[in-house]
């Protein structure tokens, strides 16, 4: 008995947990036709605050769940999207909801540990037929919940997708905006322009229960992460991607993460 009181103090002295228990409520594994609706019309939980999608692009779904036995704040599980990874944070139960657009055909949805541990996986076909693919998808991700970052891009024809203007005339635009950290936003057009695209990403400002802040040091990361996904004829045969890790410092840093021609 005293190797088996022996073990037991181990384990709690290095502060193993149990592996997370997970329940995945939305999307469901199987085929579905979604995306009818724009923007959400019931309350949801996230980290911190409830979500607000700022997106204008139809065809919004959310990403929701509950993650029991959760690891520290400071080291999130990942939510991982058709191969874009995004961290995970929850609320103070473990719930989480996360706003997504996804694409016509086979999409999968995953939640992955801190440790890099599958926990569990859906997949669904998206058989909406107003749909159409998404032949440049940007998605942005980033690790500090108390941080607002903001996605830009610019089109070839002059055109600057952001916040303020999520929607471009040209067909592209922000179909996700999520303003409540840790992201995504997600940039989507499915006719795109020949030419020159830049990808920016600005550090906006902090968030906090009380609202949006720009005092420093009021983010949760002293360096914060970001990653870019860009995904070229997503869902289908000739899917390519890139993905870029930036660090941010300053609340008002804007870098030029990518230009590329289409």
């Amino acid at each position: 008995m005293r190797g088996v009181y022996l073990c037991l103090g181990l384990l709690l002295a290095t502060g193993l947990q149990a592996e997370p228990v997970v329940s995945l409520d939305e999307p469901t594994a199987g085929w579905r036709y979604s995306g009818l609706l724009n923007g959400m019309e019931t309350p949801r939980v996230a980290y911190p605050t409830p979500p607000i999608d700022r997106g204008g692009q139809r065809s919004r779904s959310m990403i929701e769940g509950k993650l029991k036995d959760i690891a520290a704040e400071r080291t999130p599980h990942r939510l991982v999207v058709n191969g874009n990874p995004l961290p995970l944070y929850t609320d103070a139960e473990g719930r989480f909801a996360r706003p997504y657009n996804f694409g016509a055909g086979s999409n999968s949805v995953e939640l992955v540990s801190a440790e890099g541990q599958r926990l569990k996986r859906v997949q669904f076909y998206e058989a909406n037929l107003s749909k159409t693919p998404a032949r440049v998808r940007i998605a942005l991700g980033w690790d500090d919940p108390k941080a607002e970052l903001d996605l830009h891009v610019v089109t070839p024809d002059g055109q600057h997708a952001f916040w303020a203007r999520p929607v471009m005339s040209n067909g592209g635009g922000l179909d996700v905006d999520s303003v409540d950290g840790p992201g995504p936003e997600m940039f989507t057009m499915s006719a795109p322009l020949h030419g020159t695209y830049l990808i920016y990403v600005n550090y906006w400002g902090n968030l906090n229960s009380q609202g949006y802040n720009f005092q420093a040091g009021s983010n949760q990361n002293e360096v914060i992460t970001a990653q870019i996904n860009l995904v070229f004829n997503e869902n289908t045969v000739n899917e390519k991607r890139e993905t870029f890790v930036v660090p941010l410092r300053t609340i008002g840093d804007l870098l030029l993460i990518k230009s590329f021609n289409y």
